[in-house]
């Protein structure tokens, strides 16, 4: 699929705060003409672990380093950005950051997160930017839980002219899901995007429930849904990384869109999520319309963190 990409500038823009904490305070210790040495590794992994990017991943970039400079591969602080580009550059396959197509119509992708990540507003982008590609897309409102969730989503379908499945507050969101289905089948639409409850990865009574919801739209849609995309709020750093993988365990995700990465200084958890759990980061959310969701492309984020 042929991934539209907006110009490197409101990329940058939207990660001005990730850049502030990364890119600039890298430059601090980096400075010109200066020789790596084990004083500079050990100042630039405090540095990493500061800006959310974690420990574990922290220490595994500060190893890379260290080995290229010991098989001389570098040997002055201006020769780390440019490696430490490329070294993230290839962590993210493009098939990997690709969504995941049904042989035949409809593309069914279910969206999860927890309460207050942006999962209904990610919806709406979504649905905005897949309308945009010229794809026909209908939404399930399966969050019948939340008060006006459901007349939220209705206000995202008409402003991005998508059809919409729902029933009222606190119906049966298995019952919902399985109408949307039918709807999807019966209109021919391209994809449809299910909308779930928020809801705390801790409680299993609502977790049993997101599966109950997969099970609904693999029984109606052969081999759906082709994505389970999580929703993970960027401003909460390393806690994103807990719920991404207490929601694995419930329903197997296969994607992550990343919300609210303009309003952090925490653009590292990118790179965190993709070490430490090994989930494709697929869309970031990088301001509050409907036009400002941009497919995941490491190189653009790269160069916009470090510039």
């Amino acid at each position: 699929m042929a991934l539209f990409s907006r110009t490197i500038e409101k990329l940058k823009n939207g990660l001005r705060k990730s850049r502030d904490k990364i890119g600039n305070s890298l430059k601090t210790v980096l400075t010109l003409g200066r020789k790596i040495d084990e004083e500079l590794l050990e100042q630039l992994e405090e540095q990493l672990i500061t800006a959310d990017i974690g420990v574990e991943t922290s220490m595994q970039i500060i190893d890379d380093l260290r080995s290229a400079w010991k098989e001389k591969k570098i040997a002055a602080a201006e020769d780390i950005i440019p490696f430490l580009k490329q070294d993230l550059i290839a962590c993210w396959p493009e098939r990997d950051r690709q969504l995941k197509m049904a042989d035949q119509p409809p593309t069914v992708v279910m969206i999860t997160g927890v309460n207050g990540c942006g999962k209904t507003t990610s919806v709406g982008k979504l649905s905005y930017w897949l309308s945009q590609q010229g794809h026909k897309v209908v939404l399930g409102a399966c969050d019948t839980f939340r008060a006006a969730a459901v007349e939220q989503l209705s206000i995202w379908s008409k402003r991005c002219d998508v059809q919409i499945v729902k029933h009222q507050q606190d119906s049966d969101p298995a019952a919902v899901a399985f109408d949307a289905c039918e709807a999807a089948l019966a209109r021919k639409t391209d994809f449809l995007i299910v909308d779930t409850a928020g809801r705390l990865h801790t409680q299993q009574n609502l977790m049993r429930e997101l599966t109950k919801i997969r099970d609904v739209i693999a029984r109606k849609i052969p081999e759906a849904p082709h994505e389970v995309i999580q929703v993970l709020d960027a401003t909460t750093g390393q806690n994103a990384i807990n719920q991404a993988k207490m929601f694995t365990q419930a329903v197997n995700v296969s994607g992550i869109m990343l919300a609210k990465l303009d309003g952090t200084a925490k653009g590292g958890i990118v790179i965190a999520i993709r070490n430490q759990i090994n989930i494709p980061v697929k869309f970031i959310g990088i301001g509050e319309g409907p036009e400002d969701i941009e497919p995941f492309d490491p190189e653009s984020f790269v160069e916009a963190l470090f510039s």
